[in-house]
């Protein structure tokens, strides 16, 4: 009788959003807030993780323990996608995802209590890895839950709108965990959140899952799945009936390359990469950098639920196949611009001064190096190695076999050692960097003390021209997240149908934000070291977003009108 009330009160799908909704959304979205709380939390906390749990180990080594655990997290994601995605076609969506924010949410909580390597020896970095799991995996399944739960609850004209709040709070765990590391920093002062204070942000999450406790626990299972339950239609084995058929198996794969692959790269772009360009390859400042980042991240957050609004009148996949078309086109000039404004001397010596590595091609290897487990070693890769970390624009030219690497800056050459041919190859890393950087500086390349590059001098400082300007630029990158972003969920429901909806949807969502998305800081910095073209790494992100273009236009249905309650 109550579902057929719903039915009734929805039947013209329009609705206005009640104190319900209102509730379940939220609940929903705390979810969300917690996966990018936790996951930008780590990533700007490695260095201080690998010392508090690897410290036995070089701060090579070290770092690399923290980047596998960290990629284990990645890696299992599909697993839980299909572990809880099964049990929540199975049992039903409240009970799934109300188990996927308790795990994550102790997870994060635990690793801000693990003591560190230096108190209980070996159990701290098998603790932390275990707890990366753990999120991985609970993160796996709560996407997927709060995305069908939503939709499900929503009237059929207003899915996009309804599921774009969760898509909008993704941005919002982000700008969290930026705002609450440098507001504990500047609390606590640097030293002693080196010390200890890096752990209060992790922390500091328990409330917000006491928070997700208490309202899930109020929130009723979805009209959608109470109705299949009701009559006997739901799937008693849903991999196979997902994953076993080519039908759905073929919807499976649209998802994932028409369209979750090219709004992974996006997003990580539009974020993730436009931070990591803003530090490492324009070197400014910490603070100033993530500062301008949360500055765009809440001038577009509400462009998420626009976008998602926008989807229920005109489809789904007019919006995400525009987002995908424009970010490709755009990415190059924008990412240029912000070179020329952020940082005016760099780019000017991009332009006038000239540096050459000259080696012989079979000692220039492949310098792909996702979790850091290839040092270089010959004369080349060093040279290049060197080069891309100073963020020195150069050419490669062939020298004869055998010849050892030398470095041109205008008319000076500097000649790269190659590891096996000397005694301590990091204190000759070191020496060979001074020199490079001192050759640099007389070439043309800004000092570190440089005032020309942007900076920052406090939250609110953002009315002189060149941080406006800036913030406009990574304004634009983040709308383009919310252009692909925004109406991604209630597309992703619409494809699948209610009984293998839950295991179907998690799979592809997953590799594609994972996979695709996650391997890009990795990709696109080994693309740039390789040519020498601080750009250049913006072709994975823009091949990747028009491959799903492409497939898309041609492929992926409209979903927006499809009757989502159907069992089948």
């Amino acid at each position: 009788m109550a579902i057929a009330s719903v039915s009734e009160a929805d039947s013209a799908g329009l609705r206005r959003i009640t104190a319900v909704d209102k509730k379940l959304i939220f609940a929903s979205c705390l979810g969300t807030i917690f996966e990018w709380y936790d996951f930008y939390l780590y990533v700007s906390l490695t260095g201080i993780i690998g010392a508090q749990f690897f410290g036995q180990f070089d701060e090579a080594t070290a770092d690399l323990f923290v980047l596998i655990a960290f990629a284990a997290g990645f890696l299992v994601r599909p697993l839980g996608g299909l572990v809880f995605g099964r049990l929540g076609d199975l049992v039903g969506r409240k009970y799934t995802f109300l188990l996927t924010i308790l795990i994550m949410g102790f997870s994060t909580f635990v690793i801000g209590l693990v003591p560190g390597y230096g108190v209980i020896g070996a159990a701290a970095p098998v603790l932390l890895i275990v707890t990366r799991l753990l999120q991985g995996l609970a993160i796996g399944g709560e996407y997927g839950g709060a995305a069908i739960f939503v939709a499900e609850h929503a009237p059929q004209r207003r899915r996009g709108l309804f599921t774009s709040f969760i898509q909008a709070t993704a941005t919002l765990g982000l700008m969290s965990s930026l705002i609450v590391i440098l507001l504990t920093k500047a609390i606590l002062g640097e030293a002693n959140f080196i010390n200890f204070g890096w752990r209060i942000p992790f922390l500091l999450s328990v409330g917000l899952l006491g928070v997700s406790l208490w309202i899930r626990l109020q929130l009723n299972e979805s009209p959608a799945f109470a109705k299949i339950k009701a009559d006997g239609t739901a799937s008693r084995a849903p991999l196979k009936d997902a994953f076993g058929n080519w039908a759905n198996g073929r919807i499976v794969l649209l998802a994932l390359f028409g369209l979750t692959m090219g709004q992974g790269v996006i997003w990580y772009t539009g974020q993730f990469y436009a931070l990591s360009f803003l530090r490492q390859t324009l070197r400014i400042d910490n603070f100033t950098a993530s500062v301008l980042l949360v500055w765009a991240m809440a001038l577009a957050a509400g462009f998420f639920v626009f976008f998602g609004w926008l989807s229920d009148r005109i489809g789904r996949k007019p919006i995400i196949m525009f987002g995908c078309l424009i970010a490709a086109a755009t990415y190059m000039p924008i990412f240029d611009r912000i070179t020329a404004i952020a940082n005016p001397a760099l780019n000017t010596a991009y332009q006038k001064v000239s540096v050459k590595v000259i080696a012989d091609p079979a000692d220039c290897g492949n310098l792909f190096n996702p979790v850091d487990t290839r040092k270089a070693a010959t004369s080349c890769d060093i040279a290049r190695d060197l080069l891309a970390s100073h963020s020195v624009k150069y050419a490669r030219e062939a020298a004869p076999a055998g010849t050892q690497a030398q470095i041109v800056i205008g008319s000076e050459g500097i000649d790269v050692f190659a590891a096996e041919d000397v005694a301590d190859p990091q204190a000759a890393r070191v020496e060979l960097d001074q020199k490079l950087v001192g050759a640099l500086e007389q070439a043309g390349y800004p000092r570190t003390d440089d005032t020309t590059r942007v900076r920052m001098s406090n939250a609110f400082d953002v009315f002189r021209p060149q941080v406006a300007m800036l913030i406009g630029l990574l304004f634009l990158l983040v709308l383009y997240v919310a252009m692909v972003y925004g109406p991604i969920a209630a597309a992703l429901v619409e494809l699948f149908p209610t009984r293998i909806r839950y295991t179907s949807l998690s799979l592809p969502y997953h590799i594609g934000n994972g996979w695709f998305g996650g391997l890009l800081p990795a990709t696109a910095f080994a693309m740039v070291a390789e040519t020498g073209d601080r750009l250049y790494g913006l072709w994975y992100p823009m091949a990747i977003a028009l491959a799903c273009f492409a497939i898309g236009v041609a492929f992926v249905p409209e979903t927006k009108d499809r009757d989502i309650t159907a069992g089948d």
